[in-house]
């Protein structure tokens, strides 16, 4: 099967196939990322071992599994009795992989899942360590992959590991969503006829995830697709939030607070506002769900303008994790027809648009290079003021900071057509301005910037308030 897009990550990957160096990568990322697909597919000539860790599986079955699948690769002609451990099944596999010696080019090992491996008091990292070590980085011909959606344990494990395997990764992928670029691209190659509109509509639902977008189907319209695979009971997306975190975090119902505690404040929260909400101990628990949750890419945290640390936001960013719980969840007895209705609501007019601002955050590189900043070094934050005697309350969602001087205050909406700015639009633009100038006695000058899909009329209002503008098309751009 062709590989979609990924371009960055397959260039990575031809560099170090390229190598003359043994290289231990790790690649990570979200549950269903495609992190599995891009290896097998991209490198299966090269993949001489193969192995997938079981999840909640004991020692003893993850080592059987091991060793089916090293009798597949061996086809049989070396050990025959299943190893003991994992300083035995290792030293299985040195053994094998020094018998390819002679074989051109690099050889792959890819262990999946490998924090799964991992399981209490196996000896799994110790073993893993002392291969590398003694075996692995003596193979200029060998790339040790090790994959795994748990990325705190990847990152913790691996990546920044004392002991023997600090310093031993030499690569490291993390495997982010499709952008609307390679989201768009993979609606071509399935030939769906869909427009930029209705992509962005889908990926609104399914986010960029490769696993949810192959539920897309030709001669069905956005709506069509959403309908079918998130509110019909055999549809993908109908469950699978309920296990989605449950195969990822131990302990998932503090995770699971969190990210519902977030879903409500799509503007998000700051730490102490999410421990009052969830009720979570002050502590290590918390901090390790909310470290977890922002490692695998579910949540995000944002400055606030000026970097107050003390009032980091903290967003959740999965798009369908914000779908599911808006919109799916109360919804589910309503059964297959729902979102034909729902989508022409007010209810969801209003959440598409944090929805939107959530695309534009995550496309943030495409806007600024639409505007022409790309070369200027910005920070993305957010901005809150809760109101006094004297000035109104006001909130910016989205703000680039630029070194330039000037701050671009951006004002996402979601339209099926030419945005309008009203009279009465243009005097809450102006407000938020002003307020967000007094309070924060900046001295940049400060822009107003409207994202939305299509280009906004030009009429008096527009001219008055709106110093630059970025449509969809943008979001689309190589």
């Amino acid at each position: 099967m062709e590989v979609i897009g990924r371009n960055r990550e397959k260039r990575r990957l031809d560099e170090i196939m390229n190598s003359d160096r043994p290289e231990f990568v790790a690649i990570f990322g979200r549950r269903r990322i495609g992190k599995t697909f891009l290896i097998r597919e991209y490198l299966k000539e090269n993949i001489v071992f193969d192995f997938t860790g079981t999840f909640d599986a004991t020692l003893e079955i993850q080592l059987q599994n091991f060793f089916q699948i090293y009798l597949q690769s061996t086809k049989g002609q070396r050990e025959t009795i299943a190893p003991a451990n994992w300083p035995q099944a290792f030293q299985y596999l040195a053994n094998y992989l020094v018998g390819l010696n002679e074989r051109a080019g690099k050889i792959v090992v890819f262990l999946d899942e490998m924090p799964w491996m991992n399981t209490p008091r196996s000896g799994f990292l110790s073993a893993l360590e002392y291969f590398w070590n003694q075996h692995g980085s003596r193979m200029p011909k060998l790339v040790l992959i090790a994959c795994g959606s748990a990325s705190t344990w990847m990152q913790k494990e691996l990546i920044e590991a004392r002991g023997g395997l600090h310093n031993r990764v030499t690569q490291r992928i993390h495997l982010m969503p499709f952008t609307l670029v390679e989201t768009e691209a993979f609606c071509n190659y399935k030939n769906l006829a869909l427009t930029r509109y209705q992509i962005i509509q889908l990926y609104m639902a399914f986010g960029g995830i490769p696993f949810y977008l192959n539920e897309l189907k030709k001669g069905k319209s956005a709506t069509q697709i959403i309908d079918e695979t998130c509110f019909n009971e055999q549809g993908l997306l109908y469950s699978e939030y309920n296990y989605l975190l449950a195969s990822l975090f131990r302990n998932a119902e503090n995770h699971l607070k969190v990210i519902e505690a977030l879903a409500s404040f799509p503007q998000g929260l700051t730490r102490n506002e999410i421990l009052k909400i969830t009720k979570l101990a002050d502590g290590g628990t918390i901090n390790r769900a909310i470290e977890e949750l922002e490692n695998s890419g579910f949540i995000i945290r944002q400055l606030p303008f000026q970097n107050k640390k003390k009032d980091t936001i903290y967003k959740l960013f999965d798009l369908y994790c914000l779908f599911y719980l808006k919109f799916i969840k109360p919804n589910k007895p309503a059964g297959e027809g729902t979102w034909l209705t729902i989508a022409n609501t007010p209810a969801f007019k209003a959440w598409s648009g944090y929805a939107f601002e959530n695309i534009c955050t995550m496309h943030i590189d495409k806007i600024k290079k639409a505007l022409g900043i790309s070369g200027i070094y910005s920070n993305i934050s957010a901005w809150k003021f809760t109101g006094n005697d004297e000035l109104p309350g006001a909130q910016i969602d989205l703000l680039i900071d630029r070194n330039d001087k000037v701050v671009n205050l951006c004002e996402a909406k979601f339209s099926d057509k030419e945005f309008i700015i009203t009279k009465d639009y243009a005097q809450e633009l102006r407000k938020k301005k002003l307020v967000f100038e007094q309070i924060t006695k900046t001295k940049k000058s400060v822009f107003t910037t409207l994202l939305s899909p299509y280009p906004a009329l030009q009429n008096k209002y527009y001219l008055e308030e709106i110093q630059s503008e970025v449509t969809m098309d943008a979001l689309f751009e190589e």
